[in-house]
């Protein structure tokens, strides 16, 4: 029987007095912002809106809770964004939606600045899930001003990533984001190196490792190649292209646990769990695999939403797996 595990991808939406509060803060703050060098009223205000989508997660029932990436800004560049020896350029286009986020260009040696770490730190609630960008998105979103090489790049991305795991607490799970595999996939000469990008990143965790990929199916010749990393499921978005997913699922095999964004993380309207629970049953009875565990869990990130509509679909997700275990 698979065991069905209620999450999020994170990257959340600010709730709205924070919005408002942190507006007025930023503009008052003289400082690098964009270097992560917040003021201690700013450092506050992020602090109780993490509590209130950690709280937001926990009501909900939620088998993992996130940070929930908050400051976030630039979306899955962030990580880079912050970095001493990275210089944020101009606003480019984030992927093929209406979002924007900052260039990084990278203009020296990528070391551990453990920024991600000290956000989960602040987290007092479990079983954690930690999330990142995976290394081939974030080497697709960012410029290379230093390493002068794509491969040199790629590796020196899961590198720096894996260095910032070295100091994570305790997490249960960790999501690497990947949706580069599908809007941006590698050519013949990098798919290789990228997958074993992904398996270096993952490496350095003991907790369970999830390559989520969404925006459409991952392409044949990358999903191979992917199937070698050492991780422990591969997220697929069942949303946007679920007969492809299948189909790749079906050819190709996948890991003995899967991840199944089963709910829209930019569209308004709100499934209820019957219809989760449907997309998913859908999922594990076409699947020619047996899963142990299933992530239920939406398709993109959820930073798209209205704080109300994302807190709405945060429950039918908590609802829809326990809907499962009753009915398992």
């Amino acid at each position: 029987m698979t065991d069905l595990i209620a999450t999020t991808p994170g990257l959340y939406p600010l709730p709205d007095w924070a919005k408002d509060e942190l507006s007025e803060l930023k503009g008052h703050q003289k400082g690098d912002l964009i270097s992560g060098d917040e003021g201690p009223e700013i450092v506050d205000a992020y602090q109780r809106a993490r509590n209130d989508v950690v709280d937001a997660q926990t009501d909900a029932g939620l088998d993992r809770v996130v940070e929930g990436q908050l400051r976030w800004d630039d979306m899955l560049a962030h990580p880079l964004t912050v970095h001493d020896n990275v210089e944020t350029g101009g606003i480019v286009r984030y992927y093929d939606n209406n979002n924007f986020y900052r260039d990084p260009q990278v203009q020296d040696e990528l070391t551990a600045s453990g920024d991600v770490a000290a956000e989960l730190e602040s987290v007092d609630a479990g079983p954690q899930q930690a999330v990142l960008p995976g290394p081939y998105s974030l080497s697709d979103l960012a410029t290379d001003e230093h390493y002068g090489d794509e491969a040199e790049f790629l590796d020196a991305i899961a590198d720096y990533l894996a260095g910032e795991i070295d100091a994570f607490p305790s997490h249960e799970t960790l999501f690497l984001l990947e949706p580069s595999l599908v809007e941006n996939a590698p050519d013949d000469d990098t798919q290789e190196l990228a997958s074993e990008a992904i398996d270096r990143v993952a490496d350095a965790t003991d907790a369970d490792v999830v390559v989520h990929t969404y925006w459409g199916a991952i392409p044949e010749k990358t999903y191979a190649y992917l199937m070698d990393a050492d991780v422990d499921a591969i997220g697929f978005d069942f949303v946007t292209d679920a007969d492809e997913s299948l189909y790749n699922i079906n050819e190709y095999g996948t890991k003995n646990q899967i991840a199944m964004g089963v709910v829209d993380g930019q569209n308004t309207l709100v499934e209820s769990p019957e219809t989760i629970r449907d997309r998913a049953d859908w999922v594990l009875e076409n699947a020619h695999e047996e899963f142990d565990q299933a992530y239920l869990t939406a398709n993109t990130e959820l930073f798209y939403l209205p704080v109300n509509k994302f807190e709405d679909k945060l429950q039918a997700l908590g609802d829809a797996a326990t809907l499962a275990e009753v009915d398992a």
